[in-house]
């Protein structure tokens, strides 16, 4: 699955991902390989997401909007 994080200057990253924890309006919810279509607002919180290999990320969000779709995750910032 890929993960795009989106700025409004740049992509900041783009690469292969396991799964990707997303701090949604309504709570905390997780994508994994094969979800189904889905746009999200985002509130300031934490975003994790695993790397190949087993390698976990973290970073803190202010808010955004997240867009996965044929597995991709679109995840763009405020």
């Amino acid at each position: 699955m890929t993960l795009k994080i989106i700025s409004a200057e740049k992509i900041e990253f783009e690469g292969t991902v396991e799964s990707v924890t997303l701090p949604g309006a309504l709570g905390s919810f997780q994508v994994l390989k094969g979800h189904a279509a889905l746009i999200s607002s985002l509130v300031e919180g934490n975003m994790t997401y695993v790397l190949e290999g087993g390698e976990t990320e973290n970073r803190k969000i202010a808010g955004g909007v997240a867009d996965i779709n044929h597995d991709v995750v679109s995840v763009c910032l405020y």
